[in-house]
């Protein structure tokens, strides 16, 4: 998120002003409501002062010595960014909630940094922009992505690149238009003639008409059946190599934006909704075939038609040719102005009906919760308000264009009117023939066909410009977390070396701080502390999903960042409290991380997870089909699986995180008794809140608030008394009560 703005020089030049020669510009942001006014005002903060700065004036200087307690404030639609000023409360600005909030929100935290710990040190973040820089329109949900201001060039340039290897296939069906076109033109001239020579009234009877006359109309009769024959076969070919290029192309573009997809870092896949990423797959990829295979040659046709027609009406009545052109200026207006209208309302819809996807998709997930507390009736109104706020944009949307292409139609039709007028007369005066009429009628219909199908054209390419764009720019996206050019693989023995790392989600705010952890091979490490103070961040920085911000984590005498994150990962191994298991056979789940696991493998793997027997009551035993997530079993025996998967992967270093919570205590015994094999000569870091499931502990690692409060053996930390003492004594309480 953008926190340093660039002062316009009116604004700079009070600023160089009234700045000391030892002030740097840390953070810069824009105010937009001064008294009961609009402006373009500019809060800049420096490491010494705040400066308020408007049209070239400096309103205010606010020393930050003098200054703590910032803080923001929502008030009816306008916010309040506020500071203690020598202990009064001062409003610095004020500005529309909503676009600059969040940068407010920032820099509060930046200036207790600044302040307190005297760190003047710009932070960043990483929080995508929700609005456009440019006009200041919302992006697209869920991206950076502005459907008014991207560059649609670059757009179309991206997917030329990445239809390379089909371009041939994908070419077929424009050279099938060109005879397509060709031939539009073709049977129009051949109708002139049959009209001419063969049908117009001569006064002869009809049993008279035989001999030459008759070949030549017969003749003509099957000349147009052959062309359109010939047509509807080209026709054929040209929809069977569309579809075949249409759908090797989705093809490769699906298994690319998976791909990509499997390599982002796992705060990238966070950040977004997974309807989100799966409309992204499924329904953008959709929407770009579709226009590849459909609307470019329709595009091209089009296109060539309008100009053949035009050629040739200018060579037969350049007059006739001005007839048509009459509502052409009209009508390119009308199409300009209503383009405008059609996006923004096909964006708005877009939006509406996005919205109530993701909405569908955040019942669906929480219908237990749902189901839980008896909130049926409330989703069904939630859904029902958003699904009728959609629809009423979508028939809103229908009534208006319904309303506007056929007036659109009108306008461009206009120049027929006159072509019948015209033409006519010349009929009537002998210069025209009713073949050449009927000609001219033909081509001028065929001008008038692409402008009437450009007044449908917005709305497809606005659709298709969203979803190029939302594909590449996940197909764009630089991984957080990468691997150096040529990675290691080693041989994981088990030796972890935590130095002095920090880490924060948002770097201004560690999770983590100065943590030291020595680890040796075949060790269990318990990782104990209150909720929220770094235990699971930890095991996600040993695991490299994410990357220390300083600091550094050394497996074997070998940073992890120089180690393939596929190496690292596959010596891994996690049970993790919320276990997830995988639609398909309760053998596949426990297979899950040794594909080609033999059954004597995948059975011994069970029986040390204490699963083997519940699995061989069901009805199927290990082919018994696994719902959704796994809901159709119990937690403990989900958990038993899930151990049964780690075991079969016989990792190095074993991740429990609560592996053992929330069960009852005879379950509990059993998935104890399983990990208890499982951590045999495995480095093993067990997060866990009841404290008995890590007796077994070599020794404690104690977090508070992302720092290591104590580490030792279970009896050194009881003898310190410190916080792994308090939380002893409050579960034995607990226990006893």
């Amino acid at each position: 998120m953008k926190l340093l703005y660039e002062l316009p020089d009116a604004d700079k030049k009070a600023y160089d002003a009234a700045a000391g020669a030892d002030e740097k510009i840390m953070y810069c942001l824009p105010f937009n409501i001064y008294g009961d006014k609009f402006v373009n005002g500019y809060m800049t903060f420096t490491n010494k002062r705040i400066y308020k700065l408007l049209d070239g004036n400096l309103l205010a200087i606010f020393p930050l010595e003098n200054a703590t307690e910032f803080r923001t404030e929502v008030m009816y639609g306008i916010c309040g960014f506020y500071a203690k000023i020598d202990g009064a409360t001062t409003l610095l600005c004020n500005f529309i909630s909503g676009r600059h909030l969040p940068r407010y929100a920032i820099i509060v935290k930046a200036m207790e940094i600044l302040t307190e710990k005297h760190n003047d040190t710009p932070i960043t973040n990483d929080t995508p922009e929700r609005f456009c820089p440019k006009c200041g329109r919302p992006f697209v949900y869920s991206t950076t992505i502005c459907p008014y201001c991207m560059d649609k060039f670059e757009v179309y340039k991206k997917l030329w690149a990445m239809t390379k290897g089909l371009r041939l296939m994908m070419f077929f069906p424009f050279i099938v238009s060109i005879f397509s076109v060709i031939f539009s033109f073709v049977v129009p001239w051949i109708q002139a003639i049959a009209i001419d020579k063969y049908i117009k009234p001569t006064g002869e009877a009809v049993g008279s008409l035989t001999g030459t006359r008759m070949t030549g109309f017969i003749v003509i009769i099957v000349a147009i059946v052959s062309i359109d024959l010939f047509q509807r076969a080209l026709g054929v070919i040209q929809a069977r190599f569309s579809a075949i290029a249409g759908n090797k192309f989705t093809l490769v573009l699906k298994t690319l934006l998976y791909e990509k997809l499997q390599s982002l870092s796992l705060a990238s896949i966070q950040r977004r909704s997974t309807g989100d990423l799966m409309g992204r797959v499924n329904h953008d990829t959709s929407e770009m075939q579709n226009f590849i295979t459909n609307m470019l040659p329709s595009l091209f046709i089009q296109a060539a038609s309008f100009i053949v027609a035009l050629i040739v009406l200018l060579i037969i009545s350049p007059l006739v040719c001005a007839f048509v052109f009459v509502p052409i200026p009209i009508t390119v207006f009308a199409v300009k102005k209503v383009w405008e209208v059609v996006q923004r309302r096909n964006v708005k819809a877009w939006i509406l009906g996005t919205r109530t996807g993701y909405l569908l998709q955040d019942i669906l997930n929480g219908i237990r919760v749902v189901k839980c507390f008896g909130m049926e009736e409330r989703e069904i109104s939630r859904f029902k308000e958003s699904s009728v706020i959609s629809s009423n944009q979508n028939e809103s949307n229908a009534k208006l264009f319904d309303t506007i292409f056929p007036l659109l139609g009108f306008l461009i039709h206009l120049g027929s009117f006159l072509i019948a007028y015209y033409g006519n007369l010349m009929v009537f005066r002998g210069e025209f023939g009713l073949g050449t009429l009927s000609q001219i009628s033909s081509y001028a219909g065929i001008i008038y066909g692409p402008l009437m199908w450009i007044t449908h054209i917005p709305n497809s390419i606005s659709a298709f410009l969203t979803s190029s764009s939302k594909v590449f720019e996940i197909l764009e996206e630089n991984p957080e977390v990468e691997d150096i050019g040529l990675p290691i693989d080693i041989a994981i023995e088990g030796e972890i070396d935590i130095k002095n790392i920090t880490f924060g989600y948002q770097s201004y705010n560690p999770v983590l701080e100065n943590v030291t952890v020595d680890i040796k091979p075949g060790e269990m490490i318990g990782i104990v502390g209150h909720s929220g103070s770094g235990k699971t961040t930890l095991i996600n920085l040993v695991m490299r999903l994410y990357d220390v911000d300083e600091g550094s984590i050394v497996i074997d005498g070998v940073n992890i960042r120089d180690i393939s994150q596929t190496a690292l990962r596959s010596q891994i191994g996690v049970v993790l409290q919320e276990t997830f298991l995988f639609s398909g056979t309760l053998r596949e789940n426990i297979a899950y991380s040794k594909p080609y696991a033999t059954d004597e493998e995948i059975i011994l793997a069970a029986r040390t997870a204490n699963a083997h027997d519940f699995i061989m009551s069901l009805p199927q035993g290990y082919n018994t089909i696994v719902g959704e997530k796994g809901y159709s079993m119990s937690g403990g025996e989900r958990q038993r699986i899930a151990i049964a998967r780690a075991i079969i992967h016989n990792p190095r270093i074993l991740i429990l995180d609560e592996a053992t919570a929330s069960l009852d205590t005879e379950t509990e015994k059993l998935i104890q008794d399983a990990l208890n094999k499982l951590v045999r000569n495995r480095t093993t870091l067990a997060i866990a809140h009841r404290l008995s499931t890590l007796r077994n502990a070599d020794r404690l690692l104690v977090l508070d608030r992302g720092k290591v409060s104590e580490y030792g053996t279970h009896s050194e930390l009881l003898a310190n008394k410190g916080i792994y003492y308090k939380l002893v004594m409050a579960q034995r309480k607990m226990a006893r009560g």
